[in-house]
């Protein structure tokens, strides 16, 4: 008999916590099996738990971890085309390969996210405005449907689906294994411009330059106000090629020694620990640690900062936080983040950092987040009122024709999803063909009412 003890779980946010049955799957057999067979009315797969709000969590109903199922399947050194079972992280896949020459096509801001994970939200890095999402390098995938079938996914072989499930937040059913195209890469390090700005205006205007970096993000003061809105650090990068001697060479990796293990947060901050009094200050700081300049990084650093921080989440101390990801079109993304800002920034909320990118060419998934404009995302801590706050944020998002992003939420409504992602019906279609008895479902898909196919 399966059994699903229960468990209290959490996004990385930690906000909401839910009580939800757990089962751990450890051979793609057994997915299959829990799939048909566990004894809840809904299931939803999670992989390292990195979604932020509650797009992992489905409460009081089932969730297969799938962190186990980290096997490679297949890799073809000539081609770079890796085929892994979903549960393998982006860490194991950059510690294992990039020896080797071949790095990941798209980077987000952590290693710790599974292959299935990384799908399932279409994740998105700094070279978007390049390269696209992560969609844009996947060969195929195999999904375990609700009857313990089997069905194998492309462009070309059961396209569909292929796309509902890119970028459908687990819905669709279970992702078991994918095939991936990798990068090549010739040393371990990455040169780093960084550039100090003044003010939004000029931010803007160096993410929007047609420059040649591979990588572009801008490390923003959340709180800043008045003549300093927008202030920012942008960084932007190019992988050092073996040519120009100095990137440290792809030997200097270890593919069979783990990475040295990151401080962790010990406790969970206090809540007076985090004000914006004290958060201003560390941006100020943070601010005057990054001059204006060029150096040499190695690609941990550049593109993964805080996994060097075990735990970080609990400086938002124990009521978790959330972080607000939206998107603006280019055409009112100025106006559109200048009010999203000083609405941050005069709330007295003790908003961290944030983040401002350049986003390029739509997502051609039905849930999918990107489109040309720049994209912000900032963390807010949970605090009392966090929701009215947040739908503030939503409705200059949805008055700007901007978007938030699934994997990040945890407040939206679901009149303000549909607006904000007008292909929703397109996915529920396809879902009801994959998936008639709603088998697949999430807190989140509840809270939006995603898949309900009224």
């Amino acid at each position: 008999m399966l059994k699903f003890p229960e468990r209290e779980l959490a996004g990385w946010g930690r906000f909401p916590r839910q009580n939800c049955r757990v089962a751990r799957a450890e051979k793609a057999r057994e997915l299959r099996e829990l799939a048909r067979d566990a004894p809840f009315p809904s299931l939803l797969a999670r992989g390292l738990g990195r979604a932020y709000g509650d797009a992992a969590l489905n409460e009081n109903c089932g969730v297969v971890l799938t962190e186990k199922l980290d096997r490679f399947l297949d890799f073809d050194a000539q081609s770079g085309i890796l085929c892994a079972e979903a549960g393998v992280s982006f860490a194991l896949i950059a510690q294992t390969l990039a020896p080797r020459g071949w790095f990941l096509p798209v980077v987000p801001g952590t290693k710790w996210i599974t292959l299935g994970g990384a799908i399932a939200a279409d994740v998105h890095g700094k070279n978007h405005h390049l390269d696209g999402s992560l969609s844009q390098f996947l060969e195929s995938l195999e999904l375990v449907l609700a009857s313990g079938e089997i069905l194998s996914c492309s462009r070309a072989q059961n396209p569909e689906a292929f796309w509902a499930t890119i970028g459908g937040m687990g819905l669709t059913g279970i992702i078991a294994s994918a095939k991936l195209q990798l990068v090549r890469i010739e040393t371990a390090s990455v040169r780093v411009s960084q550039r100090q700005t003044r003010d939004l205006d000029e931010t803007l205007s160096i993410l929007q330059a047609d420059e040649p970096f591979q990588y572009s993000v801008a490390w923003l003061d959340c709180l800043g106000s008045g003549s300093d809105l927008g202030r920012s650090v942008v960084m932007r990068g190019n992988h050092v090629l073996a040519k120009e001697n100095e990137g440290a060479p792809l030997e200097t990796l270890a593919p069979d020694a783990a990475k040295t293990r990151a401080k962790k947060i010990p406790l969970d901050f206090p809540d007076f620990a985090l004000t914006p009094l004290t958060v201003r200050a560390f941006n100020a700081a943070y601010y005057n640690a990054h001059p204006t300049g060029e150096k040499i990084e190695d690609f941990e650093t550049f593109f993964w900062p805080l996994d060097a921080i075990g735990d970080w989440n609990r400086i938002y101390g124990a009521r978790g936080f959330i972080q607000y990801q939206c998107i603006l079109p280019f055409e009112t993304a100025r106006e559109g983040l200048k009010e999203l800002l000083e609405t941050v920034s005069g709330s007295n909320r003790a908003a961290f950092l944030g983040v401002l990118k350049k986003y390029g060419a739509a997502d051609a998934a039905p849930l999918g987040f990107a489109m040309p404009g720049f994209g912000l995302a900032l963390d807010v801590p949970a605090a009392s009122g966090i929701r009215p706050f947040a739908a503030q944020l939503d409705a200059i998002t949805l008055r700007f024709g901007g978007r938030v992003y699934l994997a990040k939420d945890a407040t939206l409504s679901p009149q303000s999803a549909r607006v904000m992602y007008p292909r929703m019906s397109e996915f529920e279609r396809v879902k009801a063909q994959l998936d008639p008895n709603n088998r697949f479902q999430s807190s989140l898909s509840r809270r939006l009412g995603i898949g309900t196919f009224s």
